[in-house]
C-alpha cells in the first residue's frame, strides 16, 4: 500500500500532527488547508489528505473520495474567499515539480491567471 497514516519525516505529516505552525484555513477528519509559506498568488493555499500519500501517483482507486474532497474543499476555499475564478494545481513527483512528497492541491487567486497552461 502506498499510503500511510503519518510519516514521521514528512513535513506535511508534522504540520497535520501540529509539530510546525501554520496559517490553518480549513480542516476536518480527513482533508488540511493553510496557506502557502511562498505564495505565487495573492492567494495560495495547500489542500493536503491528512492521510500521507506521496504523490498522485501513489493516490489508489480506493480514495478516489479522499481525492474528489480535495478539490470540493479548494471550491469552497476559493468562495470562502470571495474568488469566482482559480487555479488548481498538482504537481507530480520531480519532473512535475513536486517538493513536498506529500499529495496536495494548490488553490491560486487573486490575480488573473495566464490562459493555457504558462
Amino acid at each position: 500500500m502506498n499510503a500511510r497514516a503519518r510519516d514521521p519525516e514528512c513535513l506535511f505529516c508534522r504540520l497535520i500532527d501540529g509539530k510546525i505552525p501554520s496559517d490553518r484555513l480549513y480542516e476536518d477528519d480527513t482533508i488540511l488547508a493553510f496557506k502557502d509559506i511562498h505564495p505565487k498568488a495573492p492567494f495560495h493555499a495547500l489542500v493536503i489528505p491528512k492521510t500521507h500519500i506521496e504523490s498522485l501517483n501513489a493516490l489508489e482507486d480506493s480514495q478516489a473520495e479522499l481525492a474528489g474532497r480535495l478539490f470540493l474543499v479548494a471550491r469552497e476555499l476559493a468562495a470562502k474567499h470571495g474568488f469566482q475564478g482559480y487555479r488548481c494545481v498538482v504537481n507530480t513527483n520531480h519532473e512535475g515539480g513536486q517538493v513536498v512528497f506529500h499529495l496536495h492541491l494548490h488553490v491560486l487567486a487573486g490575480r488573473q491567471m495566464q490562459a493555457g497552461l504558462g
